[in-house]
Formats: C-alpha cells, structure tokens, sequence
C-alpha cells in the first residue's frame, strides 16, 4: 500500500491508462508538429475519406482493436503506429511511477517521457529535431528542477549547458576533421533539454548509451547493406534511448561504475 492507502499495483495501472491516454496526443504531435499545424485545431480526420474521427473511434489501443484497424467510413487501413506509440508510452509511464512511486518526480518523469518519445518518433521519420517541442521542454526541465528528486537546480543548469556544449564540440570537431556537418543542431538543443531534467551526471551516461547504441545500429545496417558511412541517422532516437534508461536506471549505473 502507498501513503494515500492505495495499492501500487492499482497505481501502475493508473499510471498505464493515463499513459496511453497521452500517447493518444503524442500521435498528433508526431504527425502536425513537423508540419506546422496546431495540435489542438482541427479534430483528428481520417487521412483517406477526411471525415472527422469521432471520440469513441478515438480511444487508445481500443478502437483500433475494435476497428480492425481501418477507418469505420473508408475502410482506409490504420497504421499501427498508432497503438504501437500508446502502449509504449503507457509502459513507460507505468514504468515511472514503479521507480518514483506517488511522488513529484513521477509527473516530472511523465513530462520527459513525452517529450523524448515525440522527438524520437519526429527524428525517424523526418531527421527533424523540432525548436517547438526541445526549447520549451528545456524551459521547463529547469523551471521543475526545484521540485525534482531526480536532480537539482544547480545540476539541471549544468546539465543542459553541458548537453548542448558536449554535442556542440563534437560537430564542430567532425566539421573540422571531415569538413561536414556530422548531425543537426536540433540533436544539442534535445540533449540540453534531457539536461535540464535529469542534471549533469545523468548527462554523460545518456551520451555514453547513446553513442554506443547509434554505433551499433550503424554498423548492423552497414554489414546488412542497407545503409553507408553517408547515410543520416536519427540520432534523436538513441539520445531519447539514452536519457530514458539514465532517468530509470542512471544512478545505479553510476554507483556500480564508481564503486571499486
């Protein structure tokens, strides 16, 4: 039981409904964002027969199960993208609340979570790591650190200065070695946002998963010849791998790392 006399087990699945609840949202943000359309106006349509997506069409996971993934008018397939991105989110969400419990950091954890999911999915279907959604995020990593038991405000700075400056002098470096631009400048904005909310120590196990992950996916594709040392990666993705895993997991990592 936790302090308000409610099992954790009926808070993780709270914490899941909610959670797909909000990967609902997150689908249009992936969709409009890059577009330039607001996320609020107009309703959800179906791309194929444009007729307005009416709410009980519209419940995570559900209609689609109930739809059999097409539209109920055009019978145009759905992508299952769709609820692919709400269970995710709902797990992570459940995953939130079952390491900070019924504490500030969880809602802070919520926050992050959808943010980096929107960046990532954004980023593998564009290469687009969007000012609308990694500026404000930055702003309000730092502006909840004070509430935060994930970091603290003093952290949360360094931790976004650090984030942009790190990926900053890793561009210009491979600029100077190469003579081209090796990623965007949206990938320091994301990782000095991640800063912002999980403060600087958890800045550097992000960068060390994420290089390491987008490593090994290149050199995967690469052998399987479905990519070349030229080909763009989204580097966003491993970044929002990254920082996931140092949000859950970053000061175990760090202990077992610093201690003999």
């Amino acid at each position: 039981m936790s302090e308000f006399g409610i099992p954790m087990s009926l808070g993780l699945f709270y914490a899941g409904v909610f959670g797909t609840l909000i990967g609902s949202y997150l689908n249009v943000v992936v969709y409009r964002v890059p577009r330039g359309l607001s996320t609020f106006r107009p309703r959800s349509r179906c791309p194929g027969c444009n007729r307005n997506i009416a709410w009980y069409d519209n419940l995570p996971v559900i209609s689609y199960l109930v739809l059999k993934a097409r539209c109920r008018h055009c019978q145009s397939p759905i992508s299952l993208r769709y609820p692919a991105v709400e269970l995710s989110t709902g797990l992570l969400f459940a995953t939130a609340f079952a390491c900070f419990g019924w504490t500030a950091s969880t809602l802070i954890a919520f926050v992050l979570v959808s943010l980096l999911l929107s960046l990532a999915l954004i980023d593998q279907e564009h290469l687009l790591l969007p000012d609308a959604v990694t500026l404000p995020g930055l702003i309000v990593g730092l502006a909840v650190s004070p509430f935060s038991g994930i970091t603290t405000p003093a952290s949360a700075g360094l931790g976004a200065l650090l984030g942009a400056l790190l990926l900053l002098f890793m561009i210009a470096l491979y600029y100077m070695l190469r003579g081209e631009l090796g990623m965007g400048l949206g990938d320091p904005k994301m990782l000095g946002m991640i800063g912002a909310f999980l403060g600087a120590p958890k800045i550097i196990v992000t960068i060390l998963i994420a290089s390491l992950t987008g490593t090994l996916v290149s050199l995967t594709l690469i052998l399987l010849k479905r990519a070349n040392r030229s080909t763009r990666m989204p580097f966003g993705v491993y970044l929002a791998c990254g920082a996931m895993i140092a949000m859950f997991a970053g000061d175990f990592l760090i202990e077992a790392y610093l201690t003999p």
